[in-house]
């Protein structure tokens, strides 16, 4: 869908997309939020904010047509329409009654200096702080809050001001969001500014953003969930959800499935469920899930290994275990005693602590596709490294480890070299197919691509038994060896192409000495030429 902006033009992509996203990001930058967790995080609730008051614009429209009563989640002037809006927006759903959009932002910035961003951050009174981001942190504390004001309350939760210390620089960032949607509304609306975050959060794995952790590339998160087929019917969990991709995914996943309209609401408010501990992290997260139109994000803040909360309503009624896993636990994280308590095998080691909590996690039947860094893979003489291996083998099938190149991370901030298991609880290991793409090259300017594993799903389609799921890039490895090898599970390729040097001894040195006559040769030139 084509949505004019204030000067005319028109966004047909996602690039132009990103670049419109990113010409605010300048905006940001220019201020105090220099890098990426800070001008990503400031621009999520702008997005946000702008997305949730169109989506019940809509919604209101809809209950008038039908004569029924609606109930706003934010109140005016809390509104976007009221306080963020330019003054007389055209927006159409803005202008019911002789609504004028943007009188409250008109009030403020004809007031004294200053009174905008006060507003904005809110201010100590008598009777308690009053202003936009108090307001937005108290509605899930309300009495009968509804499930959209718990996710908003949770959103602002930590949310005391704008990181932005010019009135105009926000006002310019407002102006650049509110033109993203200046069009008639329609059920594309909240798609467009999911599409916005899809070219965002990358960002957060730029160089010096320390924002890696939170973001798996994407084509890395469509293969595993494409590989793992996650069906309806059945729950999905992310012990470590970051920004939400994997679940973000999953759920793109399902809804193309044509669900009936029973199993589209069990699918936006009881199906994916995820845990995160990072405080920046949440409120991204749960903004990108409604942006994605998952009505209930089902995320409990707090240390997943400890079982800590910080907060934890969202996450209420969830299963003791899940029909799917899709994760990729932080690499080189490490946990104290707390977390190692809670673990029958104890390591400091964050992902070997989360492998085990996501067997556990798993429901019989149920299936997990996740990252795992090499290290852990082929690591042996830690006791829980072992164990933990062991335990995945004797009560999950591993039926694949894909060995991924060197570089895959390097967008993300990580120069790991990982791997990605996909494994199903119920039956032990009897053996493990192996799949390699450590050979391919992969930079920044030459990212991994959904395309690079073409023949891997061609070959996974095939059955198990079929000589043909063998390959120069695929082969297997029966458990027998495994346990030899002390749970070694590094993929060493026994069908790649030999290129070591067959040279002889006698061979090279001949090659030394012409070289090295080449060399002379071209030294006593350059004497000549000297003299």
């Amino acid at each position: 869908m084509v949505r004019p902006q204030k000067n005319g033009k028109s966004i047909r992509s996602q690039a132009e997309l990103d670049r419109a996203v990113w010409s605010i990001c300048d905006i940001l930058r220019r201020d105090k939020a220099k890098g990426a967790r800070l001008y990503v995080s400031e621009l999520t609730w702008m997005l946000f904010l702008n997305a949730i008051d169109q989506k019940e614009a809509e919604e209101e429209a809809r209950a008038r047509a039908l004569g029924t009563s609606f109930t706003p989640s934010i109140e005016s002037p809390y509104r976007w329409r009221d306080w963020a809006a330019p003054p007389d927006d055209p927006l159409p759903l803005f202008q019911q009654n002789g609504f004028q959009p943007g009188w409250k932002r008109r009030e403020l910035t004809e007031g004294p200096i200053g009174s905008f961003l006060e507003f904005v951050n809110g201010k100590q009174t008598p009777e308690g702080p009053v202003g936009l981001f108090p307001y937005l942190r108290g509605l899930s504390h309300r009495p009968g809050a509804t499930d959209r004001q718990r996710v908003i309350g949770m959103i602002f939760a930590n949310k005391e001001q704008t990181i932005l210390e010019s009135e105009t620089n926000l006002l310019d960032a407002l102006d650049r969001v509110d033109a993203l949607t200046r069009a008639e509304i329609s059920d594309q609306h909240i798609f467009l500014l999911s599409q916005a975050f899809e070219g965002l959060l990358p960002r957060l794995g730029e160089k010096k953003s320390d924002g890696g952790q939170f973001f798996t590339p994407r084509e890395v998160i469509r293969v595993i969930v494409r590989a793992v087929d996650p069906q309806l019917g059945k729950t999905a969990y992310d012990p470590c959800c970051g920004t939400g991709g994997f679940l973000i995914e999953a759920y793109k996943h399902l809804i193309a499935q044509g669900p009936t309209p029973t199993q589209i609401e069990e699918l936006k408010t009881e199906t994916l469920w995820g845990r995160e501990d990072a405080n920046e992290a949440i409120p991204t997260c749960l903004a990108n899930m409604v942006l994605h139109d998952i009505d209930l994000p089902r995320i409990w803040h707090g240390n997943t290994l400890t079982g800590v909360a910080t907060e934890g309503s969202l996450f209420e009624g969830a299963p003791l275990q899940f029909g799917y896993i899709l994760t990729n636990p932080p690499f080189g994280s490490k946990e104290g005693k707390d977390a190692q308590a809670q673990f029958a095998y104890k390591t400091g080691k964050a992902q070997v602590l989360f492998l085990q909590h996501i067997i556990d996690s798993l429901a019989d039947g149920g299936t997990c596709g996740m990252v795992i860094d090499e290290g852990v893979l082929f690591h042996t003489k830690t006791t829980a490294y072992r164990q933990t291996k062991r335990k995945l083998l004797d009560e999950c099938n591993l039926w694949c480890v894909i060995s991924l190149p060197a570089g895959v991370f390097v967008s993300a901030g990580a120069a790991s070299k990982t791997n990605l298991l996909f494994f199903t609880k119920g039956q032990p290991t009897k053996r493990v197919w192996y799949y390699d793409l450590s050979d391919v090259k992969v930079t920044k300017k030459q990212p991994l691509t959904f395309e690079h594993f073409d023949d891997f799903f061609q070959r996974l389609a095939l059955a198990p038994d079929n000589p043909e799921r063998e390959s120069e890039r695929s082969w297997y490895v029966e458990i027998e060896a495994i346990r030899k090898r002390k749970y070694d599970l590094k993929a060493i390729n026994p069908n790649a192409p030999d290129t070591s040097d067959k040279r002889t001894p006698q061979e090279l040195l001949a090659v030394i000495r012409q070289a090295q006559r080449e060399i002379d040769s071209g030294w006593e030139a350059l004497m000549q030429t000297l003299k």
